[in-house]
C-alpha cells in the first residue's frame, strides 16, 4: 500500500468578523491536491447546523474530498492557531486512533469529514 503525506495551511483574515455569519454558512479554502487528490477545507464559524448553535458555542471544521473519485482513504488532522501564531489547539485528529480502527473512507465527492 502506497501513502503520501501532504499539508496545507487555510489563513482566514478577520476569523473573529465572520463570527454572525449565521449557521450554515462557511468560507472555503482554495483547492489543494495530495496524492493526485483535490481536497477543500469547509470553515463555519458559527457552525454547521443551527441546532449545535442554540445549545454551545460552535465552530464548524470540515475536510472534503474534491476530486471524482470514491471510496479514498486518509487519516488528517485539523488544528487552529490563534491569530499570534504561539498557540495551536488541535481540533481532530485521525491519527490518535487505534491502528485497527483504520483511516477515515471518504465515499464520493462532496464526502466530508
Amino acid at each position: 500500500m502506497e501513502t503520501e503525506n501532504g499539508s496545507h495551511q487555510f489563513t482566514i483574515k478577520g476569523c473573529s468578523l465572520a463570527k454572525g455569519m449565521s449557521p450554515g454558512r462557511y468560507i472555503q479554502s482554495d483547492v489543494f491536491s495530495v496524492n493526485g487528490y483535490d481536497w477543500v477545507i469547509y470553515f463555519y464559524p458559527d457552525g454547521k447546523n443551527p441546532e449545535e448553535n442554540s445549545t454551545y458555542v460552535s465552530v464548524s471544521l470540515f475536510i472534503a474530498l474534491a476530486s471524482d473519485s470514491s471510496d479514498i482513504r486518509a487519516l488528517f488532522e485539523l488544528t487552529l492557531m490563534d491569530q499570534s501564531g504561539r498557540g495551536r489547539h488541535k481540533v481532530r485528529s485521525h491519527f490518535d486512533r487505534a491502528l485497527e480502527g483504520g483511516p477515515y473512507t471518504l465515499k464520493y465527492k462532496g464526502s466530508m469529514w
